[in-house]
């Protein structure tokens, strides 16, 4: 099982990288000391050997026995021996006890007896004295040495990664856990915390750091999120309120008598009024859920912008006429190409439904509203339509035609009429979902457009965040 704990799992990494570098020295250290002694065994041997050649080609045949007997206790000190092997291949054993008389091939090289020992032997030649053959062995103590010497240089090399290990370790846990613990704190205090939050520093390698800057981004959108969540509410609270209380208060004086005959009437009427603009209300909030779906919401078919330009003006005219507004659409031109493109056709609705209330809800009795759709193309972004609603209203404050898209924003309550303050937040919302963007300005002498624009083709990837364009392309009303 691995350690639950990062540093845990650290130090387990390092401990498995120098136990895996600890045996591949200690085998390669080995091999190379095992080589060595087995070296410098032969090569003593090899002398030996040599020395007593030069004796035997010095004495008569009648002495090699006794030289060779004086030179084998030696080597039987040391649990060598001495074979030779004569002309008619009878072996014969001169010093040493060796488990098993067998003469071995070549020059020189490893050797063992029957019962496992291994030694290491030089033959002092085939033809020396009538073609005898004097093997000289001493065990192969290579290996025992080769362990002796090693364990002295793996503690050394232990302690090299232990002095040099350890701190590496320690630093390289530490630039992990810090930020991830601060990160893991932080994370902690969020749902505590309230509004914006201190940025966490970037610290760490190159992936904590992204996940810093990732983390930072979180917490500075949730803070804001917070923050609109918490003036939703209260403009929820306010929007809520008067009409409950309207609500509420003729209710009650129907119900005790208070109001009779006429003045019932009124209140009835009031009170419906009262709940229609709930209703919208709670209507323009089931848009705002449903745009959070984004183009998965979307159901597009073919549509013609003057069509819905044209149903749009003819939903509303009753209700211009009533306040004394006139209301228009721009009619195409004969030969024009036709206006058309893909869209939810709701969406586009609920889009002129929005635009032509804001503007009914502020423009005085005599005033106008324009409807116009035409086709608009905008750098880095593909053909589509672009349909506008034009007032000559009191106008948006300056400064604020960016921030009527926001929700519940309230720039005027000369343009804020009885409505919700969701009506242009959704419209841009929608826009976007088809790729598409919205924006406002002010136009002259007087007045107000809001503009929309929708490309041919609903874009798959969702909303764009872009600015509004410049002013000279926007379209100039209906006069």
């Amino acid at each position: 099982m691995l350690p639950r704990g990062l540093t845990g799992r650290i130090v387990l990494a390092f401990g498995g990288l120098a136990t895996a570098m600890l045996l591949t020295v200690a085998a390669t250290l080995f091999v190379v000391l095992h080589q060595l002694h087995e070296a410098e065994i032969r090569d003593s041997l090899s002398r030996q050997v040599a020395a007593v050649v030069v004796t035997l080609a010095r004495e008569p045949a009648t002495q090699w026995d006794a030289t060779l007997a004086d030179t084998g206790a030696s080597l039987a000190g040391d649990g060598g021996y001495i074979l030779v092997q004569n002309p008619n291949g009878a072996v014969r054993l001169v010093a040493g006890t060796p488990s098993s008389l067998q003469v071995p091939t070549g020059q020189s090289g490893r050797t063992s007896t029957s019962d496992g020992k291994a030694f290491i032997y030089v033959e002092a030649g085939r033809n020396v004295a009538n073609a005898r053959t004097i093997v000289f062995a001493l065990p192969d103590r290579s290996v025992q040495l080769a362990f002796g010497d090693l364990f002295p240089a793996l503690i050394v090399v232990l302690l090299v990664l232990t002095i040099v290990g350890v701190p590496i370790a320690w630093l390289l846990s530490r630039s992990l856990t810090g930020p991830m613990r601060r990160l893991a704190n932080a994370a902690a205090e969020l749902p505590a915390a309230s509004g914006q939050n201190n940025p966490l520093p970037l610290e760490g390698p190159a992936e904590v750091r992204v996940l810093t800057q990732r983390f930072n981004a979180m917490a500075n959108e949730l803070g804001s999120t917070r923050k609109e969540e918490t003036q939703l509410l209260a403009n929820l609270r306010h929007d809520l309120r008067t009409p409950l209380t309207s609500i509420a208060g003729f209710a009650e004086a129907i119900a005790d008598g208070t109001a009779s005959g006429e003045r019932a009437t009124a209140a009835a009427r009031t009170i419906v009024e009262e709940s229609e603009r709930l209703e919208r209300l709670v209507g323009e909030l089931g848009v705002v859920e449903r745009l959070r779906q984004g183009p998965a919401a979307l159901r597009p078919e073919a549509l013609d912008a003057a069509v819905l330009l044209t149903g749009a003006v003819t939903r509303f005219e009753t209700r211009a006429h009533a306040v004394g507004v006139a209301i228009e659409a721009s009619a195409a031109a004969p030969g024009d190409p036709a206006l058309t493109f893909t869209g939810d056709r709701l969406a586009v609705e609920r889009i002129l439904q929005n635009l032509v209330e804001n503007a009914l809800s502020v423009v005085p009795h005599g005033g106008h509203v324009w409807l116009r759709a035409a086709p608009l193309t905008m750098p880095e972004r593909p053909p589509g339509i672009s349909l506008s609603v034009t007032d000559d209203g009191p106008g948006f404050p300056p400064g604020t035609a960016e921030r009527v898209f926001e929700r519940f924003y309230r720039a005027d309550p000369s343009r804020a009429g009885d409505g919700s303050g969701l009506g242009l937040a959704i419209v841009r919302e929608m826009a976007r979902a088809h790729g598409g963007e919205a924006w406002a300005e002010n136009v002259a002498p007087q007045g107000a457009r809001v503009t929309v624009l929708l490309p041919l083709r609903p874009a798959v990837s969702g909303a764009v965040e872009s600015s509004a364009p410049a002013s000279n392309s926007q379209v100039e009303p209906q006069n």
